[in-house]
Formats: C-alpha cells, sequence, structure tokens
C-alpha cells in the first residue's frame, strides 16, 4: 500500500498555521531531516556543478536506480535551499534533485539571500536563476552517471527524468518541459499569465508553451487564495493534448514547501513521480479512478483530463 499521500494526510495542513509558522521564524530553522523514505537524504553542493543545490540518498551503494528532479526555485531566487524540505522529502523516496544557487535560507546558510525590490516604476528586477541554469542541473547529472570515478555512476535511471518549480519557477519548468528527454513536469503555484503580459524579466513565457508539452503535467495549486490560481486554471484549462492534472489544497501560494519533510504537497509529488516515471500502480491510486485518495480529501479538489 502506497502510504506517502496518508502520511501528508495526517499532518493536516492547513493556511493560518503554516503562514503563522513561517512569520515566527520557525519554518526558517526548521532542522533539514533526512526524509521519511526509504533512502534518507543529504543535501550538498558538489564543486563540479557550480552555484547548484544538490538533494540525493546518502548511501548511493544502497539506494535504487535514481530519478532525476530538477527544480526552478520560487521567485526564480538563487537560494537553491528555499523548498529544502520538500526536496530532500522527494530526494529520500530514490531520486537525486537538484536545484540552482547557493544554500542561502535555513540552518547552516553559506549565503545572505538578497530581496528582490521593485524599481521606482514598480519592475522587478531580472530572475536571478534562469532556466537554463534548471537545466543545467540535468545535463550534469546524465553526465555524472556516464562518467567513470563519479559517485553517480551507472546510478541514474536515464527514462525517469522530470522538472519541476514554484512560482517563477514553474514557469522555468514549463519552459525546459520541451526537452525531449523530460518525462513529465510539475508545476507548483504557476502558470502562465491570464492576460498575455509577462512582467517578469529573464523568463519568455506565453500560452503557446502549454502545446509544447509532450508528456503527463500535475499542476498543484493553493486554492482560491493563491495568487496564481487565475493562471494556473487556465494553463489546465487550455492543456488538451497530453494528460494533465489540478489538485488544489486550500493553503495559499506558499504551499507547505516549508514544513516537516515537505508536507502533504511533497506525498502528492512523490505519488506522480514514483507513477508517471516508475509505473507505481500503488502511487497511481493518488489519482486515478473516481475514488482515488485525493478524490476524497475534504476541501481537496482534483480535475482529471486524459488521466483515467
Amino acid at each position: 500500500m502506497k502510504n506517502t499521500i496518508a502520511a501528508a494526510l495526517a499532518l493536516c495542513i492547513v493556511a493560518t498555521p503554516l503562514a503563522a509558522q513561517e512569520q515566527s521564524g520557525m519554518a526558517e530553522e526548521m532542522p533539514l531531516g533526512p526524509g521519511t523514505g526509504p533512502w534518507p537524504s543529504i543535501m550538498v553542493q558538489e564543486p563540479s556543478l557550480p552555484a547548484h543545490v544538490i538533494y540525493r540518498p546518502a548511501d548511493l551503494a544502497k539506494s535504487r536506480a535514481l530519478g532525476v528532479l530538477v527544480w526552478g526555485n520560487g521567485g526564480c531566487s538563487a537560494d537553491g535551499a528555499s523548498a529544502r524540505q520538500h526536496l530532500i522529502e522527494i530526494a529520500s523516496h530514490g531520486y537525486v534533485v537538484i536545484a540552482p544557487g547557493e544554500i542561502m535560507s535555513g540552518p547552516g546558510a553559506t549565503k545572505k539571500r538578497e530581496p528582490r525590490a521593485p524599481d521606482k516604476s514598480g519592475q522587478l528586477p531580472p530572475v536571478a536563476t534562469t532556466s537554463a541554469d534548471v537545466k543545467a542541473g540535468l545535463d550534469w547529472a546524465l553526465a555524472e552517471n556516464a562518467r567513470k570515478g563519479s559517485a553517480l555512476h551507472g546510478k541514474i535511471d536515464t527514462r525517469a527524468l522530470a522538472v519541476a518549480g514554484h512560482s517563477c519557477g514553474g514557469l522555468q519548468a514549463l519552459e525546459l518541459a520541451p526537452d525531449p528527454r523530460i518525462r513529465t513536469v510539475l508545476v507548483h503555484n504557476s502558470g502562465v499569465f491570464t492576460d498575455g503580459t509577462n512582467p517578469i524579466r529573464g523568463i519568455t513565457v506565453n500560452k503557446a508553451m502549454l502545446d509544447k508539452l509532450h508528456t503527463p503535467v500535475l499542476y498543484v495549486l493553493g486554492g482560491p487564495d493563491d495568487i496564481a490560481f487565475p493562471n494556473g486554471t487556465d494553463d489546465f484549462k487550455r492543456i488538451d493534448k497530453v494528460p494533465a492534472t489540478l489538485v488544489q489544497l486550500p493553503v495559499g501560494h506558499g504551499g507547505t514547501f516549508r514544513t516537516a519533510n515537505g508536507g502533504a504537497v511533497a506525498g502528492i509529488a512523490v505519488d506522480w513521480l514514483d507513477w508517471q516515471l516508475r509505473g507505481d500502480k500503488a502511487a497511481a491510486r493518488s489519482f486515478t479512478g473516481s475514488n482515488c485518495r485525493l478524490c476524497v480529501v475534504p476541501g481537496w479538489t482534483i480535475e482529471k483530463k486524459k488521466i483515467d
């Protein structure tokens, strides 16, 4: 029985406690555990991949063949630790997860995160990381898999490759989605702007990007209070060529990324990845069928296209 979703539900995540936790600074200083999966994981930086943060099982000799998830940070920031609870939880289920940037938040931060303030005209500065930086993580993982002497030599399942991101990072995931190596896409609290504008310098996005999707895609939104709600729901309505799922939790734009082990959203992401990349039928039950696990959670909603 697949239990990642069941464990996440037991946390009873709601928006108000999450907001209160972040305001108190508790989330910022929360210790980073090894995740709850079968392969306890670590957060590291490697000299061979400058300006990236890597999450992976600590004991590579004992782990299964590893999938790869490359991640776009919220705000397209250079803080590769901004979603550390979420990313290390995914890693502990048998994945190498790579985010661009450095460790700029949480215990052990090595560099201070600089705020991105609008200029006098109200325009935000250019993004600190790009989809090319996200792609660099994928290129590195595959190169390390092929390189003799690498700790990852022969450890990567080259068919199990995915891209995901939060908010601005979700747009980076959509930018990278056409890459033929990608097998699935996860878009968290994000979506292409409905009015056709693009106020974020350093990203090229439009609704035509959705026609370039060639894999199943999962959208996870925080409900009507999520600032990305109009964009993400509009994206989902427009997608008609590939299987798509839209899950909404009433947690707002911040999701559950900064809760212990990534909270409910991490459980959803793990089940989606295990289903799409591993063919795990138990994980699929979180999404498939009229009585799917996510279909029966009070207050949550799930919409599906070409899934059942």
